[in-house]
């Protein structure tokens, strides 16, 4: 059994969600909104995998009490007490919130996510591989464009999921040739 953990901001807990359908086989409502053709991934079996927890973290406050992270980098702007990092910022705390998620639940893989200025970050980390990527689409939180902003989530929950089932089915050079991704070997 592959366990599963996400802390999640701009994505709302939703790739968790998506994943746990998927794990579950659910059909109809519950079923997975943004997975269309599941088999042109591979052949892994889904019902091997758990979601353990998808956490929604938008605030610094949250990091540091519910991810147990001391020493957050200071975010360049609050709202709210919701934390606004530029697209860099997004990328080193999405890295942070996905190792904390990881150390908490003691998952196989962590997924985190987090969007402020800029096209945002999601960080997957796996026994083997630590991938941070960025989406398609540039908005800016504090100006509270409603459609961007859902654009920008979107894009990134397809994107996320689309990196997990690419690298479950062990295809890293697909990974690869995605825009705007990060990978590392461990």
């Amino acid at each position: 059994m592959i366990k599963i953990a996400t802390a999640e901001c701009f994505t709302h807990g939703k790739i968790g969600l998506e994943l746990h359908a998927l794990a579950q086989n659910y059909e109809g409502n519950f079923a997975s909104k943004y997975i269309e053709n599941l088999e042109d991934y591979g052949d892994f079996n889904y019902n091997e995998l758990s979601v353990t927890c998808s956490l929604f973290i938008p605030t610094i406050d949250a990091v540091k009490d519910i991810l147990k992270v001391e020493n957050p980098p200071n975010p360049d702007y609050l709202i709210k007490g919701i934390k606004v990092y530029d697209e860099n910022g997004d990328k080193k705390v999405s890295k942070i919130m996905a190792k904390a998620v990881m150390e908490i639940t003691s998952c196989d893989i962590a997924i985190g996510s987090t969007a402020g200025i800029g096209h945002g970050a999601i960080t997957i980390i796996t026994p083997t591989h630590e991938i941070t990527t960025t989406t398609e689409i540039y908005t800016d939180l504090r100006q509270n464009n409603s459609e961007e902003l859902f654009q920008r989530q979107v894009n990134g929950i397809k994107k996320a999921i689309d990196i997990i089932l690419l690298f479950l089915n062990e295809k890293i050079s697909e990974i690869k040739r995605l825009e705007n991704v990060e990978i590392m070997k461990k």
